[in-house]
């Protein structure tokens, strides 16, 4: 195998991704980190707008993005989103998968439709996208990497009303174990990250909003071992990681980077 010296390993020059829900939070942290490192990155988002303006940033600093509109849940979609990505970078090397929803609600509060859409967005959006990513992957046989973004709930429960959030969770981290799996003879490797508390605009952890969104921050942040809730980035440096030379022998892990939370 051939040995590559410490500034290349994490060199994606050439590496051709796609990052769903990239718009904002864990998602466009990735995709920066991702084209700070030469990747040419796709940036698939429902929020259209949003995900334009990530990429146009991207841009703007030399990298090279794109965007696409896609609701994963939808296999349509989800399809056309790779297909986008052929057309703009002729194939797809990386494909994380990060969209995702988390609304609370308890599970004697809820009804089939509540349990069925995060399930459909969580699960079968990541099944459908990586099932589309992995064709092209097979059919190019350069192999490949997904990397799936599951949750500290993927091992342990963090709150009541999060019990189908768990749910879909739990059934991504054995979606990617068995992935990897199957993908394995086709040089694909297939991994996870579970990110615990993320300082994002979806989770809502963030100082000076109010003093009754302070002290939730604070009472969160005391549970942690490091007393501290993650920034997106500390996300997006680990699927760098996964992404690189650097993870090469690894598939069907699942990297926790939660600050301890479980060890609490």
């Amino acid at each position: 195998m051939e040995y590559l010296p410490n500034e290349k390993l994490l060199d994606l020059s050439g590496v051709r991704a796609i990052v769903t829900g990239g718009a904002a939070g864990i998602g466009r942290a990735i995709a920066a980190r991702l084209s700070a490192a030469g990747a040419q990155v796709l940036i698939a988002d429902r929020d259209a707008e949003q995900a334009a303006r990530a990429a146009s940033e991207l841009s703007q600093k030399g990298a090279t993005a794109v965007s696409f509109a896609a609701d994963v849940s939808d296999e349509a979609q989800a399809t056309a989103m790779v297909a986008r990505a052929i057309e703009a970078f002729g194939g797809v090397d990386l494909l994380v998968n990060n969209a995702g929803i988390y609304p609370q609600k308890p599970v004697m509060d809820s009804g089939k439709e509540d349990f069925e859409k995060i399930i459909h967005v969580n699960l079968m959006g990541a099944f459908f996208a990586a099932k589309a990513a992995a064709a092209q992957m097979i059919a190019q046989g350069k192999g490949g990497k997904i990397i799936n973004i599951t949750s500290i709930d993927a091992l342990h429960p963090s709150n009541v009303g999060l019990a189908f959030y768990d749910a879909s969770k739990h059934g991504l981290w054995g979606f990617t174990k068995n992935l990897a799996l199957e993908l394995a003879p086709h040089a694909i490797t297939v991994n996870a990250i579970a990110p615990g508390g993320v300082m994002t605009p979806g989770t809502g952890f963030f100082k000076g909003a109010t003093p009754e969104a302070d002290e939730t921050f604070r009472k969160f942040a005391a549970r942690i071992p490091l007393r501290r809730i993650a920034d997106a980035d500390e996300i997006g440096k680990v699927a760098l990681f996964l992404a690189s030379d650097m993870a090469s022998y690894m598939t069907g892990s699942q990297v926790v980077v939660d600050g301890g939370t479980l060890l609490a």
